[in-house]
């Protein structure tokens, strides 16, 4: 399933409307089991410029409760993509800049083009990437994180790759077979092992040590006696593919 940014015209900005369609649509293809894995693009030259401007103009008039009421549906966005218990694909077709790195952030394995730039430029319109550094500081780190945020530069698809943001680039010709090919070897694994790797490592993250340790423990004591762990070994033992 491909889930496409459409505002080719507005670079793919955010909005009122594609926040609220983007969050219904991700919790709707959470819970469609015939949705293996989501691939995320932009429509247009673009992957997703982050906020829309005329938006973030208009807050200037909204009450402190309503700006908070603002940022909470956009992490509510973020928050649906980043717990998908789906694989999630990145598939950077152009610039991603704010908002849109938040979103290449919260993707499980990201292929961009070369020609693909990034940045978190809220410093430079005297904002910050405040509901996206809870997402993106895990995913490179304190200390890109501090160098990029206080720079607010763009930056290449070249450092992305070495910062951990994205994990191949292509060029525009290769980017649909690459992304078809990165899609056909995540589908190998069982559904249900993916959705609990995905949540295992958010519990590493969060948790507190012991309390991470434990949960590793009986995580993996689910999924030895689960049908579906029981169905991969068998699998293994017996030389064919499994049936998921």
């Amino acid at each position: 399933m491909t889930l496409v940014m459409n505002r080719p015209t507005l670079h793919n900005a955010f909005n009122p409307q594609l926040i609220t369609e983007m969050t219904t649509a991700l919790h709707e293809l959470a819970v469609d089991d015939t949705v293996r894995l989501l691939v995320l693009t932009g429509a247009g030259g673009s992957f997703s410029a982050g906020g829309d401007i005329a938006w973030m103009q208009e807050s200037i008039h909204y009450s402190a409760e309503r700006n908070q009421a603002d940022a909470a549906g956009l992490d509510a966005m973020f928050e649906a993509l980043n717990t998908m218990p789906k694989p999630v694909l990145g598939r950077v077709n152009g610039a991603a800049l704010g908002g849109g790195v938040g979103l290449v952030a919260c993707c499980d394995l990201v292929v961009a083009v070369e020609t693909a730039h990034f940045g978190f430029t809220e410093v430079k319109l005297g904002l910050l990437p405040a509901v996206i550094a809870q997402y993106v500081v895990p995913k490179i780190g304190l200390s890109h994180s501090r160098a990029l945020f206080v720079a607010g530069e763009r930056f290449s698809a070249e450092r992305a790759y070495e910062i951990g943001l994205i994990h191949a680039i292509t060029s525009a010709e290769e980017l649909d077979s690459s992304v078809q090919s990165l899609a056909k070897r995540m589908l190998t694994g069982g559904p249900q092992a993916i959705a609990a790797a995905k949540r295992l490592v958010g519990a590493m993250w969060d948790m507190e040590r012991s309390a991470a340790k434990q949960y590793a423990i009986e995580a993996i004591a689910a999924a030895r006696t689960s049908a579906e762990g029981q169905e991969g070994l068998q699998a293994f033992l017996a030389k064919r593919r499994p049936q998921w």
